[in-house]
């Protein structure tokens, strides 16, 4: 792709770094489909059984880290599978591999890779490849978000009762009382339909694009949302942490509705 064609003038400090961004994520996307839908899947579990890891999200990770080595050798990383390498360095990489690990598994469609670019500790770019959808979302910041190459902005939906918004759970729902099935139920009563893809960089960019009106879910990691929230903030969507703590808890939903939202989430 001719990054040049599609980037406006403030952005092309950061086409390096996109171009970059491409190949990694389609290097790891070529690996994600030559096992997607095989048998024999090597997979194991991490936390409980509901956190999963596959051959492919190593295989994944591996083939980015590498090529981040290689290319940006004085960069730091944060990555899901392999933790923290320098991760204090002025510029680092937040990568999750393989996002929608689950859905994967299962030949299931909605996984993705998910690559944010910070710079002194604010994502300047992110990228989000959904390689069966064949679909690129990206942005940088100040100069706007695209989808294969188009560029796209959150919903104008202004009411609540029409709104169709995502979310999901976390892993240790079992054992973490804040799991968010009390905000699903109340949410359940006010909007047209929720939906749970189970990829949390997919779901901020559908918010991005206004394929659903608004998304939000509870106790995520940064490698989670790194990507995915910015792309949503230059889709014109608000992006606010609904959470103090450790983990990211954020709602993302278009302006019109977003003060309800968050009025139902916080509700006692």
């Amino acid at each position: 792709m001719n990054l040049s064609t599609f980037l406006p003038d403030n952005a092309l400090e950061y086409r390096h770094f996109l171009a970059a961004a491409f190949i990694m994520a389609e290097n790891a996307g070529n690996i994600q489909m030559t096992y997607f839908r095989k048998s024999g899947l090597r997979q194991s579990t991490k936390l409980n059984d509901s956190d999963v890891v596959t051959i492919a999200d190593k295989e994944s990770e591996a083939s980015i880290l590498d090529y981040i080595h290689q290319h940006f050798p004085l960069h730091g990383i944060i990555s899901e599978e392999s933790g923290s390498d320098h991760e204090d360095r002025e510029w680092r990489w937040i990568i999750d591999p393989l996002d929608g690990t689950t859905n994967f598994a299962n030949g299931l469609p909605p996984f993705c890779v998910s690559i944010g670019l910070e710079h002194k500790q604010e994502t300047v770019l992110g990228l989000v490849f959904a390689p069966y959808l064949g679909e690129c979302f990206y942005a940088i910041k100040g100069a706007g978000a695209w989808l294969n190459g188009k560029a796209i902005r959150c919903s104008d939906n202004a009411r609540l009762s029409k709104a169709v918004v995502a979310t999901g759970m976390p892993y240790d729902r079992n054992e973490n009382s804040d799991n968010n099935l009390s905000e699903i139920c109340k949410m359940a009563l006010r909007v047209r339909g929720i939906r749970r893809m189970g990829s949390a960089a997919m779901d901020l960019c559908y918010t991005a694009a206004g394929f659903f009106d608004a998304y939000w879910e509870l106790n995520l990691n940064i490698w989670d949302i790194s990507a995915g929230r910015l792309i949503a903030t230059e889709a014109g969507a608000i992006v606010e942490s609904i959470r103090k703590g450790r983990n990211h808890s954020i709602l993302a939903s278009n302006p019109h509705i977003h003060a309800s939202m968050r009025e139902i989430l916080l509700a006692k």
